[in-house]
């Protein structure tokens, strides 16, 4: 059989399991954008004789690296770090850095393929990668955690650059702990560069990044229930996570006239019939970033709240609902109750947060579903416009930003629904999502021949 030769789905995905044994979390990724492509690149032999479906599942480069650090009892403490350099054709490495015990070479090359796509439908010029460590800053001092974050840039830094490969934040990982890596990546090279996004105001960073990436969920909800002459004006919404993500949803849901119902952890999940208000959601940031306290402890300040430990949020009777916490969240029994229940919509706040079984559960009953490679993607939009502000050596008012990224979503919503338009009135969001990425990075791929 020729190169060229067309493979049928299962040849190819029996290829991709075998190449990645033991990587269920990068098959997985593989899989949901590979069951929309196939049909798309059918008649598009361009695209088979270059591999390119087969190339892109193959990550650039991997880096893997030990790092070594000291406790506060002087301890020698050792973690591994990686940094999952995926593809760079329409522009350099692009995503963030995960601290966290749960963090593997497949989980970091799921978020990184992923991040390829997502990157791509966001109009801007970036590439897909991704990094991180199984550490975990939980229970950690203040200077453990710069110990550490010092020692894993000490490493990471000669494989970044402002036009290379930029990170940025992700779980574990905000404005202290890329502050300490900025300041670690600056003593070594003697450059004051873009090399980071999620930075300080006062050292280069964006207005509205914290925001962005909740803000940016909503607003791609808001596109799509507009397609069905809808709003948010009394919907209630179901959210899981109570980080950046999930706070800044819930924010800008309130904003929009909507009820949050529930926040959660990984201790379960707090239900407040009576909504979370804008100042309930400020004592959850303060809560949450400041006191690094538990879920659990709203109830003791707000009365009529409870607390179900253990457990997810997607029981609870809603409109909509974001899972905005982590990876494989939602399955596909939450899925059925959550469409037995009414739910109209659901906007991934969080990467790849429904599994393959939910996904065709939302697919299946036609509801309005926005994967995270799409409606996610406002944080990295901004992370995007912070590197073009770093390299103008300007920055943007806040009103600017807040219609940039408006303009992106929408115009993310716009790519969605022009691939992804089943006819009918149902736009497979998922579907084209991922022949909207697909193609840009495909086109850009090609114009550069076999490399």
């Amino acid at each position: 059989m020729a190169v060229s030769d067309h493979v049928d789905f299962n040849q190819f995905m029996d290829g991709v399991k075998r190449r990645n044994p033991h990587q269920p979390e990068f098959v997985q990724a593989v899989q949901e954008v590979a069951e929309d492509i196939f049909d798309f690149i059918q008649d598009k032999e361009a695209y088979h004789e270059a591999q390119i479906l087969r190339r892109i599942a193959e990550p650039d480069r991997v880096i893997s690296f030990r790092v070594c650090w000291e406790d506060d009892n002087g301890n020698v403490r050792v973690q591994r770090g990686w940094r999952v350099q995926n593809n760079n054709a329409i522009g350099p490495y692009k995503g963030g850095i995960r601290f966290h015990p749960s963090v593997t070479e497949s989980v970091l090359k799921f978020l990184a393929f992923e991040q390829t796509f997502k990157n791509a439908l966001t109009g801007l010029p970036m590439g897909g990668g991704k990094g991180g460590a199984n550490f975990n800053p939980k229970g950690k001092s203040t200077r453990e955690i710069m110990r550490f974050c010092q020692s894993f840039m000490t490493e990471l830094y000669r494989h970044i650059g402002a036009d290379t490969d930029v990170p940025a934040g992700d779980i574990g990982v905000g404005g202290r702990e890329i502050g300490y890596m900025f300041g670690q990546y600056k003593r070594i090279t003697n450059r004051f560069e873009g090399v980071l996004t999620g930075k300080g105001l006062e050292w280069g960073g964006s207005l509205i990044r914290t925001e962005a990436t909740g803000y940016g969920a909503v607003y791609f909800l808001a596109e799509m229930l507009a397609t069905k002459g809808d709003d948010l004006v009394g919907k209630t919404a179901v959210i899981s996570g109570s980080g950046n993500v999930a706070t800044h949803a819930a924010e800008k849901i309130v904003q929009l006239g909507g009820k949050v119902l529930t926040l959660s952890d990984s201790g379960g999940f707090v239900h407040d019939p009576d909504g979370f208000t804008q100042d309930k959601i400020d004592w959850v940031k303060a809560h949450k970033t400041h006191r690094r306290g538990r879920i659990s402890e709203y109830c003791d300040a707000f009365k009529g709240a409870t607390f179900h430990e253990g457990k997810t949020p997607w029981g609870v009777a809603c409109d909509v609902a974001l899972p905005c916490a982590t990876q494989n969240e939602l399955l596909g029994e939450d899925a059925k109750t959550l469409v037995a229940n009414g739910c109209k919509a659901v906007s991934e706040g969080a990467n790849m947060p429904t599994d393959l079984a939910g996904v065709h559960v939302f697919k299946n009953a036609k509801i309005l579903f926005a994967p995270g490679k799409a409606s996610n993607a406002g944080g990295v939009a901004v992370s995007g416009l912070e590197m073009s502000q770093n390299s103008e050596r300007r920055a943007w008012k806040e009103d600017e930003l807040q219609q940039m990224l408006k303009d992106i979503m929408s115009g993310i919503h716009d790519t969605c629904r022009q691939y992804g338009d089943q006819g009918g009135g149902y736009i497979d969001y998922v579907k084209g999502a991922n022949i909207g990425g697909f193609k840009k990075v495909a086109d850009a791929m090609l114009a550069f021949g076999v490399v």
